[in-house]
């Protein structure tokens, strides 16, 4: 599965582990289509920060809506662009939607999610990039967005277990689960080079890669 091959590419992970980034990099290696969640168009988001129990839900509904639309939109093809890199999948929204809303709510986001489900594209491969809790937050204080400064260890800890028993429990598409940790996909060539010799090696299926135990 070489990476120049792969038509849908996504990646995954938890808040400030670098998807963002990783994304444009390998989209300039192949000159790929970007699509990027929408974070700074959700009006909710620095409230939910401050109080979480009264603005969960809205939070959650406005990107669901957002990352439905940016899918379907994403279905129409490219002809300069064939290859799509993106740095979320649409069914991660799960994962946030059952660590904030309340049981109501969350029957009720279940019976959109499974309708809007229905018509997604799934990925050729999602790369998961895992990273310890402490890292995560250096991340987020050192990009410094002004809505994120409300985020506690406490609630990136229990979205990093979250993640975990999520792409545990995934079988939706192939899947490469990369401790990244200790890597740095923007400022050293050579660990890009790495992940990228490990997607080009992918077999199918579920592959974990832990470059820190080597």
């Amino acid at each position: 599965m070489a990476l120049k091959d792969i038509r849908y590419l996504a990646i995954e992970g938890v808040i400030g582990v670098g998807k963002t980034s990783l994304a444009h990099r390998l989209a300039r290696l192949t000159d790929a289509r970007l699509i990027l969640e929408k974070h700074d168009e959700n009006p909710f988001l620095e409230d939910f920060y401050k109080d979480p129990a009264r603005y969960a839900f809205q939070v959650q509904l406005f990107f669901l809506l957002s990352r439905f639309q940016q899918q379907q939109e994403m279905q129409q093809q490219d002809v300069f662009h064939p290859q799509t890199i993106s740095d979320y999948i649409f069914a991660k929204d799960k994962i946030f939607a059952y660590l904030n809303l309340e049981d109501r709510e969350l029957q009720l986001y279940e019976r959109v999610f499974a309708t809007m489900e229905k018509n997604v594209p799934k990925p050729d491969l999602v790369l998961y990039l895992q990273s310890s809790v402490d890292r995560l937050m250096k991340n987020i204080h050192r990009r410094g967005r002004g809505y994120e400064k409300y985020i506690t260890e406490e609630y990136i800890r229990a979205l990093n277990e979250a993640y975990n028993h999520f792409f545990f429990h995934f079988h939706e598409c192939p899947l490469l689960v990369i401790n990244s940790t200790k890597l740095d996909f923007v400022n050293r060539d050579e660990d890009l080079e790495l992940l990228r010799s490990q997607i080009d090696r992918h077999p199918g299926g579920i592959v974990f890669f832990n470059p820190v135990s080597k």
